[in-house]
């Protein structure tokens, strides 16, 4: 299936080095990931049954997923019965469309929304703003963000690469308060209040994502820290819930797991402050008219590849960013996507079909140390899945200097002579190129590789000749004892 309005990555190399190259950027980075990375080891640490529960997590999701489309139209049916209206859209392209027809349906020029990375994919506010609907992001960095015309460079905590200095700044120049700001994190918080508590009174429409849906009972799930989303949930007239079709879950015992899960492994917390639920519409509380868009967007093509499909267990935790070496450094922005990280770089080349050669080096960005793997709250063998795109990736390339390599490699190491003899070889051809035991620069191509790291030069006796000169004399050679 097409997917159209993901925004295809700007190359990672260039956006790494501007990251890399701003001293703020990486202290704001490091200061945020390690603490969020030190609170959930001990959150974590206090539940001894926590690998079962990931195994648990895990097995959920990849049932529900097994039987999607009969757990789709079980929760389309639900939510009909409980008065609310539910809308397929086949990419973000239809998504947006919705969303602007409701909007004018109710004669809408603003709205508010619940932090929504699903309505960031589908770059719902650039394309309401097209149409005259002003959209207001009402979580505090999702606020950060859009008064800096900035873009969103972490999953849970969207303005990371913020310190409260910038943000004073930010505020004093676009809330019009009336005294200037201090950087206390309370006085900006108390700021950012003032400036919603009007839109929350009197905006008639709310947009919001979803974390999880029940399909048995058509109930929809928001998780969040700072009760906005409780407020953008429960007083606007018109509700609308713009949810990826791989977030629907069979039952209420499934997604009781989640409950203990998510919160540990994103806000590091035993539990989240503000889980809000609902079910269509009731005739006193709440919106009076709920509308569910159920999007695909390239979901479907990565259900059905056998190792891919394992993705979309994520239920957006963010804790392979915080504990990724890769993405300390060089901050989300480097991705060039609304799902950076770890996650990031193996959901968005898959949800644009590998069809993007920017999105196709993210697989790239990884060290493979496996962290993201052992943090993934649903097991998600992220490294796997990497190797297995970069596999993609090089496919589609064709035959490329890379790839002779590789076919020589393969070539010289599946016979032990080839092996010995290429090492002989390379240790001939070295000569010239070696200063003080290690080579610092390859000529031609190959010169990339030595511009940021050394190679050691090959030793005057390889181990297999170390092994033959042992057997001869018996047992170890003198100089190896």
């Amino acid at each position: 299936m097409g997917v159209s309005g993901l925004h295809p990555p700007r190359p990672f190399p260039q956006a790494a080095r501007d990251a890399v190259n701003s001293p703020q950027l990486r202290a704001n980075l490091r200061k945020v990931t390690t603490t969020i990375r030190d609170k959930r080891l001990r959150a974590v640490g206090e539940l001894p049954h926590w690998e079962e529960l990931r195994r648990l997590g895990a097995a959920t999701k990849d049932a529900s997923l097994a039987n999607l489309s009969d757990r789709l139209l079980e929760l389309e049916a639900s939510v009909r019965a409980r008065g609310g209206h539910v809308h397929w859209a086949r990419d973000a392209a239809e998504a947006r469309e919705l969303v602007a027809q409701i909007a004018h349906a109710h004669e809408v020029t603003e709205l508010i929304k619940v932090k929504s990375i699903t309505s960031d994919e589908i770059e719902l506010n650039a394309a309401l703003d097209a149409h005259g609907i002003r959209a207001i992001e009402t979580d505090l960095a999702e606020l950060i963000v859009q008064l800096s015309n900035d873009t969103p460079s972490h999953i849970l905590v969207p303005a990371i690469h913020r310190n409260r200095a910038e943000i004073q700044a930010l505020f004093n120049a676009q809330l019009g308060e009336p005294e200037p700001l201090t950087d206390e994190p309370a006085v900006l918080a108390a700021a950012a209040r003032r400036y919603l508590r009007q839109k929350f009174l009197t905006t008639k429409m709310a947009v919001s994502g979803a974390n999880f849906a029940v399909a048995e009972t058509g109930t929809v799930c928001v998780v969040e820290s700072e009760g906005n989303g409780r407020m953008c949930v429960t007083l606007p007239e018109v509700l609308v819930s713009i949810m990826g079709i791989e977030k629907v879950l069979g039952t209420w015992e499934d997604i009781s797991v989640f409950m203990e899960l998510l919160p540990r492994s994103s806000t590091a917390e035993r539990m989240n402050p503000y889980t809000s639920f609902w079910s269509g519409v009731t005739p006193v509380d709440g919106p009076q008219e709920f509308h569910l868009i159920l999007l695909d967007n390239g979901r479907t093509d990565v259900l059905a590849d056998e190792v891919g499909r394992q993705t979309l267990r994520c239920i957006r935790c963010s804790a392979c960013l915080n504990v990724c070496p890769v993405y300390e450094r060089a901050g989300g922005h480097a991705y060039g996507s609304v799902y950076p990280g770890p996650i990031g770089a193996i959901l968005t080349p898959q949800l644009l079909d590998m069809a993007d050669k920017n999105a196709n080096t993210l697989p790239g960005a990884s060290s493979l140390c496996g962290a993201c793997y052992d943090a993934c709250p649903v097991r998600i063998n992220i490294p796997q899945v990497l190797i297995y795109l970069r596999g993609e990736a090089n496919e589609d390339k064709g035959v490329t200097l890379e790839s002779l390599a590789m076919q020589g490699m393969r070539y010289a190491m599946s016979e032990g002579w080839r092996f010995e003899g290429a090492v002989k070889l390379a240790r001939l051809g070295q000569g010239p190129l070696v200063h003080g035991g290690q080579i610092t620069a390859l000529p031609g191509l190959l010169g990339g590789w030595t511009q940021s790291r050394d190679l050691n030069a090959f030793p005057a006796q390889s181990f297999r000749e170390w092994w033959r000169k042992r057997d001869a004399k018996g047992g170890l050679p003198e100089d190896s004892a």
